[in-house]
C-alpha cells in the first residue's frame, strides 16, 4: 500500500499542479484608462436600467387595474346578468 502511495505521488510531482495564478488573459492584458470612460457602455447600462424599471411600472399598472376590475366583478350580485 505504501509503494502504491509513493508512486502516485511521485506521478503526482512529475505532471505538477496546473499554474492558472500566472497565466494572461487578453481580456486584462492592457490597463485600463480611468481618464476617458466608456460612455456608450454607461449609457446602454443607465438606458437598459430605465427601459426596465418603466416595464415593471407599466406591468404593476396594468396588474393593479386587473386586481380592481376583479374586485368589482366578486362584489357585484345581480341577478339579471348571470
Amino acid at each position: 500500500m505504501a509503494a502504491a502511495l509513493r508512486a502516485a505521488k511521485g506521478l503526482r510531482l512529475a505532471v505538477g499542479p496546473p499554474n492558472l495564478a500566472f497565466t494572461r488573459s487578453a481580456f486584462v492584458a492592457k490597463r485600463r484608462n480611468h481618464d476617458q470612460p466608456n460612455w456608450f457602455g454607461v449609457g446602454l447600462a443607465f438606458s437598459t436600467s430605465a427601459a426596465l424599471w418603466a416595464l415593471l411600472f407599466k406591468q404593476h399598472n396594468e396588474d393593479v387595474m386587473e386586481y380592481e376590475r376583479r374586485k368589482e366583478e366578486r362584489q357585484h350580485k345581480c341577478t339579471g346578468c348571470s
